[in-house]
Order: structure tokens, then sequence, then C-alpha cells
């Protein structure tokens, strides 16, 4: 499809959550109506893919994105931040550092280079990264108006150092969603590179189910939504990958 002349289809998961698989890297973002606030979840690989989800969601909600959860410090996912201006930045603990000093930009600069973002646009997208606003630890409920809110909780390390997944309670009869990044992953084997930490990718995986319970939809970094058992299963093959319980 081409995404710059035909409207991508946003999938709806319960009222007001929706969530859009992004082309190239099929990496999803989601989005959380609430009648004071709109939260994101992910950025985008570039300045003008973010930008396209900011106006996306602009449009749907009649607001702008007010608020901006990164679920983990990878290119494909952090590199639109600065197409959502005044919105308030969350991601775990660490990202600061990430974001900001020059070797960690030039190594997301590079990386996202040799997936295939033009350079041009990886240069001016990691130049312009800032500092998130709030760094989590623990876990934050951010209210969104009208009883909706989203939980934005540590549950890493595992895919990398730095990983946060991001919660929505189900509410008048709809199910919990559960934004997991890419400690999750449907279309493919989950990708473990030199900054993952895989002695404690399983436990994320049960912090996870944990938070989403048994009839959570649980929203992968890359590919279908899947349950509750999908991610049982990925944390058991996850575990026999890495020799750990």
């Amino acid at each position: 499809m081409d995404h710059t002349t035909e409207e991508p289809r946003w999938e709806m998961l319960a009222p007001g959550v929706e969530r859009r698989r992004l082309p190239v890297w099929d990496m999803t973002a989601g989005v959380v109506h609430g009648p004071d606030a709109v939260l994101m979840v992910e950025a985008g690989s570039s300045l003008r893919e973010g930008a396209e989800l900011a106006r996306q969601a602009a449009g749907s909600a009649g607001r702008r994105v007010t608020h901006l959860a990164l679920t983990h410090p990878h290119f494909d996912h952090v590199l639109g931040m600065d197409a959502f201006p005044g919105a308030e930045v969350y991601a775990a603990v660490g990202m600061d550092r990430l974001l900001t000093s020059h070797r960690e930009r030039e190594a997301l600069r590079a990386d996202a280079v040799r997936q295939g973002v033009e350079p041009a646009a990886a240069a001016e997208a990691t130049e312009r990264l800032a500092a998130p606003h709030h760094l989590i630890s623990g876990e934050m409920t951010i209210a969104l108006g009208g009883g909706r809110e989203a939980v934005l909780v540590n549950v890493g390390p595992g895919h990398t150092g730095h990983d946060l997944a991001v919660l929505v309670p189900g509410t008048g009869g709809a199910p919990s969603v559960l934004f997991c990044g890419d400690l999750v992953e449907e279309s493919g084997e989950p990708q473990a590179g030199p900054d993952a930490v895989p002695a404690q990718w399983p436990a994320a995986l049960d912090r996870l189910l944990d938070l989403g319970g048994e009839d959570a939809l649980y929203v992968p970094g890359h590919g279908a939504v899947v349950n509750a058992r999908f991610v049982r299963e990925q944390r058991d093959e996850l575990a026999a990958r890495f020799g750990v319980s």
C-alpha cells in the first residue's frame, strides 16, 4: 500500500483505543483517546512518519496528541519524537541518556541507515531527539478524562535495557489492551540485539501477563494482536532459547 496517497487503516481494539501497523518494519503504533487528552504509543521511524501519526491521531480525536509513550529506544519507535510538539513524553528510566548522548545518538542514526532510513532523514531526526519529560522506574498512571486511564509500567529489561509497557484498562465490558513493545513479536521471532538482556526477558513477559491477565488484548511491537496464551508460549520459547527458567 502506498501510504503517501492512501490513508492507512487504523484497527479499533476497544472504544477509544486503536493501533496501526506501519509500513516497511511493520512496527505498531497505538493511540488512546480520552475526553481531555490523547496518548500516542510510539513515535515512528522518522519525522515524516511521526508527523503522519500525529496528524491522523489529531484528526480522529479532534485534538492534538498530548502524551507520547516510547516503549524502548530503537529507531523505528523513537525517531519521530520531535513531530509531537507540546506532548509530554514518557519512557523507562535511562532513556534520557540514550536519547541525548552523542555516542548513543550516533549509534541510533547508524542503525536506522543500515535498516533503510534515508541518511539525511535519520540525521535530522536523531539531532532533534530530546530527553523524555517523565522517566518511569515503576509505574505511572495517566488520566485522559472521563475515567479513561493509561498505566505506563517499566517491565524490563528484556528486549532492551529500557522496556516500557502501556496498559489501557477495559471499561464498560471492553477488554483491557496492553501495548507490549518488542518484548512480544507476532510476525517473526523476537529480535535479540546487542542491547537485549536475555536472562531477564522471560521475567519481563511474566510481568506483562500479570498486568494484562487472561482476557487482555496483547499488542506486540510487530505483527497481529495476540492473547495471553501466545505471550505465555513465547515466554517459554525465549526461556528455552536463552537457557533461563
